[in-house]
């Protein structure tokens, strides 16, 4: 029997993807003021997101996760024509996204006890989770069971990383991503930093002064994992993401195919979305890969 996949909204898949390969998308909400909250890409686009924060740079925004409600609604939907549920989140390290997931999964065996639902964090974010996403999708697609899923996701999942730029610390040292003293000294000398996301932890790869120096980084430490680890290219998807400037990553995805030897995944078209730009400002940059589940 198929299983339906439902993500977080932290996907950043795109609603072209989401509706062709039908996944089921759990909005996080958006706050520019603390107070009215909107949810992701149901009442603020990514594009009306960035906008306004390109716009009045004092802005902080916050995010918040979905509520065990929100869960309960989706999950119950598949429970009652009863199609097993793979639920993916967020990194539990980031959100708690996965924790509402949780919770409205033991609510909802309550009522229906023989009910499958699998909740797994992914331990990504953004471009590298929507990758992860991607061969979930591919493993429905190949017919695979709940249970051969799960294991091929266990596979794969340690793989994926993300390396990318921004163009302030700000963001990163309001939501706390970072230590204070690392933000501060970051933006008053005016360097550009090179932030590694993986296995839910984010840490600093480097400084440059440049972000053409930068962005030449991320792509050195991209070659550098692949060397030291003995890894094959061939045997991963990337994909670049950004939150709104389109032409500065489509010259920055040609060099890194040029560099790395590699093409991007087409499957999905999604950028850098709402819920990570709480913690990047407007003008992250980079370079998200996982190895594909079939690859062996």
């Amino acid at each position: 029997m198929k299983f339906q996949l439902i993500c977080d909204s932290s996907c950043d898949l795109g609603n072209n993807f989401t509706t062709r390969e039908n996944v089921e998308i759990v909005p996080l909400s958006v706050s520019f003021d603390g107070e009215t909250y909107y949810k992701d890409g149901v009442e603020i686009t990514s594009n009306e997101f960035f906008e306004k924060l390109i716009s009045d740079p004092s802005i902080m925004p916050k995010s918040s996760l979905p509520q065990v409600q929100d869960y309960i609604d989706v999950f119950e939907k598949y429970v009652k024509e009863n199609m097993p549920v793979i639920c993916t989140t967020i990194s539990a390290k980031f959100s708690g996204s996965y924790n509402s997931a949780c919770m409205a999964r033991d609510q909802i065996l309550e009522d229906y006890p023989d009910a499958r639902i699998e909740v797994y964090d992914s331990t990504h974010n953004t471009v590298c989770f929507g990758l992860f996403a991607n061969e979930i999708v591919k493993m429905r697609n190949a017919d695979m069971t709940i249970d051969e899923a799960i294991a091929a996701m266990n596979k794969i999942v340690a793989t994926g990383k993300i390396y990318f730029t921004i163009g302030s610390f700000a963001y990163l040292d309001k939501g706390g991503r970072l230590g204070k003293a690392v933000t501060t000294a970051g933006d008053k000398l005016g360097i550009k930093p090179i932030i590694i996301m993986s296995n839910g932890s984010i840490t600093v790869g480097g400084i440059k002064r440049s972000r053409k120096k930068a962005k030449e980084r991320v792509i050195e430490l991209i070659e550098e994992h692949f060397a030291q680890n003995n890894l094959d290219k061939s045997q991963y998807n990337f994909y670049v993401g950004y939150c709104y400037d389109k032409e500065e990553a489509l010259e920055f995805e040609k060099e890194v195919c040029d560099r790395l030897g590699v093409g991007m995944c087409t499957d999905f078209d999604g950028t850098i979305g709402v819920v990570s730009g709480v913690h990047t400002g407007p003008y992250a940059l980079g370079v998200g890969l996982i190895k594909r589940y079939d690859a062996d």
